[in-house]
């Protein structure tokens, strides 16, 4: 079993907080990882609940008495999300474990749906409850060589798909996970969207990986309004199957551009809604350069701490830095990335760099050799990246705000 980043922060923040809530897409591994948890913890001291089961979810049909008779165990409520009304008995029972000398590792809570669930419990477990965000495997939890690396890029970072047989099932699992989501996960939240309808738009987007959200035009394409376009990115965004990544906030005297960046965030379901299955198949499509970037850019932001904000520069005047990172004490880190074997300093990267004041700045490519470019730039592997990343720089993402 691949080892994953989450499992130790997960540990850690159950050692601070009553409750914590692992956030990520159906069929990610949050099961995985937090049964991982439970088997780290003495026999029977860990009970595993599954709101899909009616069987389980007849268990807290009383969640007073339940967790009452749980009370020195760690309970883990999968998809919790379909059972809001839960939130406000998690407080009631945290407060008053609290006052009885009992204060963490209580519960641990993973959920599908990350704005809803933040909504649903931001009030009720305010202070009591830590989330983390679970995304696909990363370069550095597949380990291994250039050929992993390109399998997980083509493949993406799902278990099932980076595991499958071969990449035509790999295909056919990401096809599949389309249509259930398409089909039954979309409209069990409640959206009256038709299928087709948001398959298009989730494929228009798949078209423009890594370009300026533009409503007006995918509103156009699609027969609908910029504000029904605004309405499904959200949707997308709030189940973590799209990223968007917003403009670098800060008055400087330059015309920024306003609109955020839109990248599928799993480069796998990207590839299986652009129809590409095949390693061939992917390195000849004009996508190939988006696809790469944005593969780059999920595997920094999940390698990443969680306490620094992640932005893009650009400016009108054709400054540009594919995405930044800021930390607490507002020192920015400026990265490009740049599939080629041989890359060099862009005019608009080095503007873009004197703009934010960057002080450590990045050209992350597809090489094994790290070097200078001038101007206090290097050339860095994405692999290199990542493990100086992980090696505790505290860089890390922070929440931004929807669409």
């Amino acid at each position: 079993m691949i080892q994953r980043h989450a499992q130790g922060e997960v540990i850690a923040s159950l050692d601070r907080f009553p409750a914590v809530g692992v956030l990520g897409p159906r069929q990610v591994g949050k099961t995985t990882l937090a049964k991982s948890i439970a088997s780290t913890l003495p026999e029977g001291h860990a009970i595993y609940i599954d709101l899909e089961r009616p069987s389980d979810a007849a268990q807290l049909a009383e969640p007073d008495l339940f967790f009452r008779a749980h009370q020195h165990n760690l309970v883990i409520i999968d998809e919790v999300h379909r059972a809001p009304e839960i939130f406000t008995t998690l407080r009631g029972v945290i407060d008053e474990r609290r006052e009885s000398g009992q204060r963490t590792g209580q519960f641990l809570l993973l959920g599908s749906a990350s704005i809803e669930l933040l909504k649903q419990s931001a009030e009720t477990l305010a202070g009591r409850v830590d989330y983390l965000h679970l995304s696909g495997f990363d370069e550095l939890e597949v380990g291994g060589d250039a050929p992993l690396s390109d399998k997980l890029w083509l493949r993406g970072g799902f278990p099932d798909s980076f595991l499958a047989e071969d990449d035509a099932a790999s295909f056919l699992w990401r096809e599949a996970f389309i249509r259930t989501y398409l089909e039954r996960d979309i409209p069990a939240l409640g959206p009256r969207i038709p299928t087709e309808t948001l398959r298009r738009f989730w494929t228009m987007l798949a078209h423009n990986q890594g370009t300026l959200l533009n409503m007006s035009r995918l509103g156009a394409g699609l027969g609908v309004s910029g504000q029904t376009i605004g309405r499904y990115t959200d949707l997308l965004v709030d189940l973590l199957l799209v990223r968007a990544v917003y403009p670098w906030q800060a008055n400087i005297g330059k015309r920024m551009v306003k609109s955020p960046k839109i990248y599928i965030r799993d480069s796998g379901i990207l590839h299986a809604l652009l129809n590409i299955s095949t390693a061939h198949n992917l390195l000849s499509h004009p996508v190939v350069g988006a696809s790469w970037e944005g593969y780059a850019i999920e595997n920094i932001l999940a390698v990443a701490d969680r306490n620094v904000r992640a932005w893009f520069y650009r400016t009108l005047a054709g400054a540009e830095v594919d995405l930044l990172l800021e930390d607490a004490s507002g020192a920015i880190t400026a990265i490009e990335v740049k599939r080629t074997l041989a890359p060099k300093l862009t005019a608009g990267f080095v503007n873009g760099c004197r703009d934010t004041k960057a002080s450590r700045r990045f050209v992350v490519y597809p090489g094994d050799k790290r070097f200078p470019l001038g101007e206090s730039a290097e050339a860095i592997p994405l692999r290199g990246l990542l493990q100086l990343l992980n090696a505790g720089t505290q860089y890390a993402v922070c929440p931004t705000p929807s669409v």
